[in-house]
């Protein structure tokens, strides 16, 4: 997760955002306030101080928001590449395509910030 300037709490969001991907942040405030229940907040605010507590930076919403626009599509919509393509091999390349170049932007994105401080 560091090479794509995340950390391992926002891709595990990623990878449990697989069956809806509306669930990707849900799951990230989750995982950083381990509590049960994710509705409690009274606003922005809140979702500021919880993201800043866990060591967001400007490099790491940048990061968030390129893999939130390229990372693999739900599962109700690979289910329909595949049965509208029948191929699974379209079906893998659907898959595939946008979370390498998810992966691309966001190294590239922690390797201009690096270099530059």
């Amino acid at each position: 997760g560091k090479l794509l300037g995340v950390d391992g709490v926002i891709l595990t969001g990623f990878l449990l955002g697989f069956p809806a991907n509306e669930i990707v942040l849900p799951a990230v405030l989750l995982g950083y306030t381990a509590n049960s229940s994710i509705t409690s907040y009274a606003g922005v605010g809140d979702l500021q101080t919880i993201l800043l507590a866990n060591g967001w930076t400007g490099e790491t919403a940048v990061c968030f928001l390129l893999l939130a626009l390229f990372h693999a599509p739900c599962a109700t919509t690979v289910w329909t590449i595949q049965k509208e393509t029948g191929s699974i091999k379209r079906t893998c390349v659907a898959v595939l395509l946008p979370v390498v170049i998810g992966i691309l932007l966001c190294m590239s994105v922690h390797f201009v910030i690096v270099q530059l401080f």
